[in-house]
């Protein structure tokens, strides 16, 4: 049986703003694998960055956990206070890899003194065997020409290649769980791509758990083992990647199936949600995504949902799966998702098949 590395338990976290509570994260309870890719996905604000802030301590000064626990292997993570008390877990045991390499490396520093002295610190070598390891790093992260490059300044990489350093940073704490915030944002399609893969190598070889915070749930499509929906500081979906992908329950989670850029016909417009997300500042009366939800139920509006199961690794917070629900249908272009996802993928390699406005694959005349 796989072990629980992390285990959240109804965790709430407010933020204290111009005299107001911003409530960010609101009763998310949520367990992580050995070794699994967990992807955290939803639009921007909804809480998936200041979740996982709170398994390394580093919420900003005016927020704070107003409820529930984070337990990693058998710690409780949520009553630590202080930076001292954090040392042994920030680094150590989870680090994070964020999304503009720029601001996570030093100017000013070359590049290997900057993952020389992260050995130095989480693993105790000397200088000289925490160089011979930076280089290792920085080769096995795909650095070519590793011990010539080394005395090289960040300036002097592309943004692909820092990004690489960011990871060899990362793997030089030796981390149990690595923390992926948008990693590949800034980075054009192809280095997004190798970024990718290289991540899933190097978590084979070493053995960590990954996290990965992302808005695009393409990105995710080949590397999550299983992925959690956030919506308004609430998890409203979680499943294992083929349950999210091929049998969506929630309809945010259909509306955001509905974004993938790759669905969008040619000469169309891309599908977008409808409307804002609800105030965090204020109580949530009902299902949060409500007001955007165009199949939304009367109970919608007055009751939150419970979260119901649907299997026993797939759970989804709507009332449509309540039994005195209408049976209302996912939208038709997410259907078959999977043929229309390999089809697109054969016609970029081809030219051969395109979808229709209706998602329909076609052959050409």
């Amino acid at each position: 049986m796989v072990e629980n590395v992390l285990t959240v338990d109804n965790l709430s976290v407010g933020f204290r703003v111009r005299g107001r509570e911003l409530k960010a994260i609101r009763n998310v309870s949520l367990e992580l694998k050995e070794e699994e890719t967990l992807a955290i996905v939803g639009e921007s604000g909804s809480g998936k960055s200041v979740l996982t802030k709170t398994f390394t301590g580093m919420l900003e000064s005016n927020g704070r956990i107003t409820g529930g626990t984070i337990d990693y292997r058998g710690q409780i993570l949520s009553g630590l206070k202080t930076d001292k008390q954090w040392e042994g877990i920030r680094g150590n045991k989870i680090t994070t890899i964020f999304q503009d390499p720029m601001t996570s490396l030093d100017p000013i520093k070359t590049i290997g003194s900057q993952i020389a002295e992260v050995v130095i610190k989480h693993q105790g070598k000397s200088k000289k065997e925490a160089k011979e390891i930076a280089i290792d790093l920085m080769a096995r992260t795909g650095i070519p020409d590793a011990a010539k490059r080394y005395n090289e300044y960040p300036f002097e990489y592309s943004g692909g290649m820092r990004q690489r350093i960011v990871i060899a940073i990362a793997l030089a704490c030796r981390p149990d769980i690595l923390i992926c915030d948008e990693p590949t944002t800034a980075l054009d399609v192809t280095i997004q791509a190798q970024i990718l893969d290289l991540i899933k190598e190097l978590q084979a070889e070493y053995k960590f758990t990954t996290i990965f915070i992302t808005h695009d749930l393409g990105v995710v499509a080949s590397i999550a083992d299983r992925i959690a929906v956030m919506y308004s500081g609430e998890i409203i979906e979680v499943g294992t990647a083929e349950e999210i992908f091929y049998d969506p329950k929630h309809p945010y989670t259909w509306s955001l199936l509905s974004s993938l850029p790759q669905l969008a016909h040619r000469g169309g417009e891309l599908f977008s949600i409808p409307g804002t997300p609800p105030s965090l500042y204020k109580d949530i009366e009902g299902d949060a995504f409500a007001p955007r939800n165009p199949v939304a139920l009367a109970v919608d509006f007055k009751k939150e949902p419970p979260m119901f199961k649907v299997t026993d690794t797939h759970y989804a917070k709507t009332w449509l799966l309540d039994e005195r629900a209408p049976k209302i249908e996912k939208p038709e272009i997410i259907n078959n998702l999977h043929e229309k996802l390999l089809a697109l993928e054969y016609s970029e390699n081809s030219g051969d098949k395109v979808i229709t406005e209706g998602g329909d694959i076609i052959e050409p005349r």
